[in-house]
């Protein structure tokens, strides 16, 4: 036993920033659509809000507390959105470049990063990867003021409602099913053992997709069947040459990249190891 100590060396945790932002609109079906990149993301509230005791009275005393369900709320800020939240925030768009205003809203998925600190590491300590499920944007206003001596970037924002999702995995503690949830945190600094880490990046593999891998071509002959590959700056296209040109470096496709997707509660769960 030892008495507890404050403020000892790398226990100094602060939250601080957001970014790595990704919008993932809803299908009809309940489904999600392949994630997209929120660039301009400046500020991310998070507003839970429920959680209140309703007391009950009997018997001239007070007969017990029952709480009212928690909900999630945010409120999102930004530079600018992607053209694919349009649809969450109620526009349409009857013609190419033009849009119109007052349409249903979609609902979406968010996953957004904040930066975790501490006193020896400072902001290379850690990270949580947040995710929110079943969101819905209101209407809010958009500020449009005169350019003057100084210039300031006009920002948009919306107040964002959820409705939980239902979760099936099983809380060892009360022997039933989680509550349903909108908001899931995944702390990186709980992951640090080797196989650890390799979970986390496959669940960042699932939110925000793989590239194609290609490898440098080092025979002398083209293999008929294999596709072949230029290199132009970042962009690999497929070769017209039927053999390879001297002064030309071509390449192989190994793995084929994945795309973006929204994971469901459970996934969550599955892909991390956990159901604690």
């Amino acid at each position: 036993m030892s008495k507890i100590k404050w403020d000892q060396i790398s226990e100094k945790i602060y939250e601080t920033g957001v970014k790595h932002g990704v919008i993932f609109p809803q299908n009809s079906d309940g489904s999600y659509a392949a994630g997209v990149a929120w660039n301009g993301l400046s500020n991310v509230t998070e507003s839970p809000s429920g959680g209140e005791p309703n007391d009950v009275y009997a018997d001239d005393i007070k007969y017990a507390s029952i709480y009212s369900t928690e909900n999630f709320g945010a409120s999102i800020e930004a530079y600018t959105y992607p053209d694919e939240f349009a649809v969450c925030d109620g526009s349409a768009e009857p013609v190419k470049g033009v849009r119109i205003g007052q349409q249903p809203r979609k609902p979406f998925g968010f996953s957004y990063v904040t930066t975790i600190g501490n006193d020896t590491e400072g902001t290379d300590y850690g990270y949580k990867i947040h995710l929110v499920y079943n969101a819905m944007a209101a209407p809010s206003e958009k500020e449009h003021a005169t350019m003057g001596e100084s210039i300031d970037a006009g920002t948009f924002s919306w107040e964002v409602t959820t409705t939980p999702v239902e979760i099936s995995t099983i809380n060892p503690t009360t022997n039933k099913p989680y509550k349903p949830t909108a908001h899931i945190e995944i702390n990186s600094t709980d992951f640090t053992a080797t196989a650890d880490l390799t979970k986390l990046q496959n669940l960042e593999n699932r939110l925000y997709g793989t590239d194609d891998v290609y490898t440098k071509f080092t025979g002398s002959t083209f293999v008929e069947g294999t596709t072949y590959y230029e290199k132009n700056g970042a962009t690999y296209t497929e070769t017209g040459d039927e053999s390879p040109v001297e002064g030309k470096t071509y390449y192989t496709k190994t793995s084929t990249g994945t795309a973006s997707s929204f994971p469901t509660p459970e996934e969550v769960f599955e892909i991390l190891g956990s159901s604690n």
